[in-house]
């Protein structure tokens, strides 16, 4: 651990080091109390196994830098529980599994650009792009004139994600999913 990050450097994404393991910094607020040292309030996500937990640490405490790298990469199938991707300037392909896909398993379609986070030359996730397009394969029909401020239908995309999303998307729709949160932004013309 030969780079080292004081607590006066943290901010919102920063990767840090912790027990050998990589984290997040997902909130973080800098406390001055009247009485007593400085401290540092967060909230960190390990970027692993995606639990979030809050940490306190000491004014001038310091924390490891991990070996973390960002690769971009293309997905290009799935087989199985695995997810085969290649990066774009070596050709080399990387595998991840259901749990190290997490939420953009619902998102993910074939050729889609992301970029592979790797910890010591190990994969451990991916990000996708904040909006996916994706299209409906099964929903109700939209019925003419049933414009319910706010409501709202199930509707399943061609990842088999279920969305909810206005009366008016038929199926064959192409929508806008916004991938961090899950939810439908807008229908796109194609």
């Amino acid at each position: 651990m030969a780079d080292t990050l004081d607590t006066s450097e943290f901010r919102r994404g920063l990767k840090i080091e912790i027990d050998k393991e990589p984290w997040e910094i997902v909130e973080f607020q800098h406390v001055k109390p009247g009485k007593g040292s400085a401290f540092v309030r967060t909230r960190i996500k390990n970027l692993i196994t995606s639990r979030t937990i809050e940490k306190t640490f000491k004014s001038g405490d310091v924390v490891g830098k991990p070996d973390v790298e960002e690769k971009e990469m293309q997905f290009l199938y799935k087989e199985g529980d695995h997810y085969n991707f290649m990066d774009n300037k070596s050709y080399e392909q990387t595998f991840l599994n259901d749990e190290q896909m997490g939420d953009a398993r619902n998102y993910i379609k074939d050729n889609t650009t992301t970029h592979i986070l790797f910890f010591n030359g190990r994969a451990i996730g991916v990000t996708l792009p904040n909006a996916m397009d994706l299209r409906v394969t099964k929903c109700d029909p939209g019925v003419r004139g049933d414009t319910v401020s706010g409501a709202t239908k199930p509707a399943t995309l061609e990842t088999g994600f279920v969305v909810q999303v206005p009366l008016f998307i038929n199926e064959g729709d192409l929508l806008r999913i916004d991938t961090r949160s899950g939810e439908y932004l807008t229908r796109v013309a194609g």
